[in-house]
């Protein structure tokens, strides 16, 4: 007998990813559910049957599971795990789609606490949705992890959120738009905000943590605390409530709105100027009350958007009316002060940017 033969013998714990039954495992679907769903294309494989596919899918379904629980610490899989032998580029694809979430449900919880009574309601919102109940609890229980590990932390809250979950910049965003929105307990919830879409609301929360915090570099930057330097400073926009400079105000902003705007329109800008300034100015100079600025998004939309609605105006109308109203102020006398200046054009930057975000057409609320 030869006993010269040499042979080479490997031994790998590769862990094998199938991205279908991955994306399937994360929608919360069961392992029947989906044995059901890909059967017609297991079958349409030579050799393949349900007995077969049925096993493969448990047997991966098993593999997540365990996978799970790193997923729930994401930013600590490269270098403190080696149970699973992932290649980093399908880590990455693991985790973003993990985290990934559907905009009813984030925009359900919106301005709730992540508490275990919200989770109980969860129920209700797949009913309503028809999102599976273990995506919606997922989405839930991640959103309530990242918002646990970043609420408290300084800095960049964007830049935690990546540096913590290994996020792409995008999909970090949109956790920070829960992060800012539920710490600084901002109302998402009323009946007139529903038309509102995550997306809506994000975009509004951005601006606000680009313009309103403390994002000054070094060791105090944290765009989730306001600038209440600034917020009081907005007091003084008061200024401009004097009949004198409300006047002024009023003839500079129809010069630069009356060739630009419909007749209809424009006269109800020259009819209820004041009214509108008074409410812009109002919800401004309040801001550095916390519970005005919970209720901002109530109030942009009760005080400004539901008259302009009333009257007609088109967005179009409105980003016409928000240029001239903002830079025809900082033409006038009343705010000759850099620092008064600075804080005009901070506030409506946000504000004019909210309400045109917020600002939909009747179909479109619908």
């Amino acid at each position: 007998m030869d006993f010269s033969t040499t042979m080479e013998i490997f031994v790998s714990n590769y862990t094998l990813i199938d991205n279908e039954i991955y994306e399937l495992w994360v929608e919360g679907v069961s392992a029947i559910e989906a044995v059901c769903q890909l059967k017609g294309k297991a079958l349409l494989q030579q050799g393949s049957n349900v007995e077969m596919l049925q096993s493969e899918i448990e047997d991966h379904y098993r593999t997540y599971s365990l996978l799970e629980r790193l997923l729930h610490n994401p930013a600590k899989i490269k270098d403190h795990q080696l149970e699973f032998q992932i290649e980093p580029q399908i880590m990455s694809m693991l985790i973003q789609r993990y985290y990934k979430f559907d905009d009813a449900v984030y925009r359900d919880i919106l301005g709730k606490k992540l508490s275990t009574r919200n989770r109980k309601d969860l129920d209700d919102l797949s009913e309503r949705t028809g999102i599976n109940i273990l995506s919606c609890r997922r989405q839930f229980d991640n959103a309530k992890r990242v918002f646990k590990v970043v609420e408290e932390m300084p800095g960049l809250v964007v830049k935690n959120i990546i540096d913590n979950f290994a996020l792409d910049k995008e999909l970090a965003k949109s956790y920070a738009t829960v992060v800012f929105l539920g710490s600084l307990r901002f109302d998402c919830t009323k009946r007139k905000l529903q038309y509102l879409s995550f997306q809506d609301l994000s975009h509004c929360a951005h601006a606000i943590m680009a313009n309103w915090t403390c994002k000054e570099q070094g060791p105090e930057q944290d765009d989730t605390e306001f600038d209440r330097e600034f917020l009081l400073d907005l007091k003084d926009l008061r200024v401009m409530l004097d009949k004198d400079r409300e006047h002024k105000h009023f003839s500079l902003v129809c010069t630069k709105v009356k060739p630009q705007m419909l007749e209809k329109v424009f006269q109800d800008v020259e009819n209820n100027f004041k009214t509108y300034t008074r409410a812009i100015l109002g919800i401004s100079c309040g801001l550095h009350r916390s519970r005005e600025m919970r209720t901002l998004f109530i109030d942009m939309v009760e005080k400004c958007l539901e008259p302009w609605y009333a009257a007609h105006w088109s967005r179009a109308d409105l980003s016409i009316f928000l240029e001239a109203y903002t830079y025809s102020a900082l033409e006038m006398d009343a705010l000759r002060e850099a620092e008064l200046r600075q804080s005009w054009e901070r506030c409506m930057k946000v504000l004019s940017t909210s309400l045109i975000c917020l600002h939909k057409d009747k179909k479109e609320k619908k």
